[in-house]
């Protein structure tokens, strides 16, 4: 029997044959903690008698939930990180760069073939780099801080195909909200899903990333796909790394299969108050919202910006509607500015923030009061997840947003001339 590309990734790191279903000690390349899980990480490492990092050099830490802190509280976990990062010789990218995940894999700090953790559900995003990437707990954060390694039961593989090209105006995002909704919120709970198929790999890095950021939201330990050339030519501006093939065997087993057609795919939201409840966007089309918000590790790059702005042309967003547009990066920042999109963006009536989280979390800023209504590119809409519990928060892609941002109620953005 061959061998998935997860079961490949784990037998190179552990020397050995791996299967899925195995419970095997890991190396990890790189560990990731930032400002809210951090803190409790970093104790959790010195109640385990922890002394030093294993490997200082491979681990990223920042801040971008709550930055600027918001709090007196988040100013002191700002603190005491820093503490350890002087304390342990840990490079800390502190405010500066942005949110985790863009930023861990802007530099480079994920390859193919490589274990990462990350104290963060949303570490699955590093599967775009060929990685096996996955979100841990704060418990196992201080562990893998403390001894370099991890334990992990190799999990299954869900093979997801997409095949077709889009039609204008429908992308990645649409794909991976009808993708959750058909496996459903806890349809892959503890496996890992490999995208696949022509769609794909025509597919640029904005797009994978967005795909494998949102696996965890069937349940997913990772999302992974295959490197190619896509993958290899984003790695090797970062990194100094040999291209080797990495892929699942033909004769591979997987625990199921999933194929889909987006030629025909219509702009998908997901309705409230769970990702897999997605529908087509003419479903909820006519839905009054109050606040739009465009950016997250999910489509907060370069490329959702210049949609945006596509859609958007030289109107104005609705001055009934608070349009919150948050670059993932400070890189992603620069090159929007540079193209001048953030100045059209601040023309129109948006409100542009430095790279953070932002609404995301409803940590900081741009929360919601009860009865409210939001229309967001981030990858979560629970109750009480951009502020009241009352509110709704809708997920869409961001031509979706841009076309909505417009007109002040869910758009269909192939209907903006």
């Amino acid at each position: 029997m061959g061998a998935t590309i997860v079961e490949k990734i784990f037998s190179m790191k552990c020397k050995k044959e791996v299967c899925a279903g195995d419970v095997v000690m890991a190396p990890v390349d790189n560990a990731m903690i930032h400002d809210i899980t951090g803190p409790l990480a970093i104790r959790k490492f010195y109640e385990m008698g922890g002394k030093q990092v294993h490997s200082p050099e491979r681990v990223t830490m920042l801040f971008d939930h709550q930055i600027p802190a918001d709090s007196i509280g988040a100013a002191e976990n700002h603190v005491y990180m820093r503490n350890f990062a002087k304390e342990q010789g840990i490079y800390n990218y502190d405010l500066r760069e942005g949110v985790c995940h863009q930023v861990t894999m802007e530099m480079g700090k994920a390859a193919p073939g490589e274990i990462v953790v990350g104290a963060d559900s949303h570490t699955c995003m590093y599967g775009a780099g060929g990685a096996f990437a996955t979100g841990i707990g704060s418990t196992d954060m201080g562990f893998a801080l403390k001894f370099g390694a991890l334990y992990f039961r190799v999990p299954e593989t869900i093979r997801v195909t997409a095949n077709g090209s889009f039609q204008k105006r429908v992308g990645p995002k649409d794909l991976i909200l009808s993708v959750a909704a058909d496996i459903g919120a806890d349809g892959a709970t503890y496996k890992a899903i490999e995208f696949t198929g022509n769609t794909m790999k025509a597919m640029n890095m904005s797009g994978r990333m967005t795909c494998c950021n949102m696996a965890i939201e069937m349940g997913a330990k990772a999302g992974i796909v295959p490197p190619d050339t896509i993958t290899w030519d984003y790695i090797s501006r970062l990194r100094n790394i040999v291209p080797f093939p990495l892929e699942s065997d033909n004769n591979a087993s997987f625990i199921g299969e999933r194929t889909y057609n987006v030629t025909n795919l219509s702009p998908q939201v997901a309705e409230p108050h769970n990702v897999d409840l997605g529908v087509d966007v003419a479903k909820v089309a006519g839905t009054t919202i109050d606040q739009v918000f465009i950016g997250s590790c999910t489509n907060g790059r370069f490329e959702d910006f210049v949609e945006v702005a596509e859609v958007l042309g030289n109107r104005n967003f609705s001055d009934n509607v608070r349009v919150i547009i948050i670059p993932a990066s400070r890189q992603e920042y620069l090159k929007t500015l540079r193209a001048g999109l953030i100045e059209r963006f601040v023309t129109a009536g948006a409100l542009v923030e430095a790279p953070c989280c932002g609404p995301c979390m409803g940590g900081a800023f741009g929360l919601l009061a009860p009865g409210e209504v939001s229309l967001s590119t981030s990858n979560r809409n629970f109750k009480g997840r951009q502020g009241s519990t009352g509110a709704s928060v809708y997920l869409c892609s961001p031509a979706t947003a841009a076309a909505s941002g417009i007109y002040g109620e869910i758009t269909d953005p192939r209907e903006v001339e």
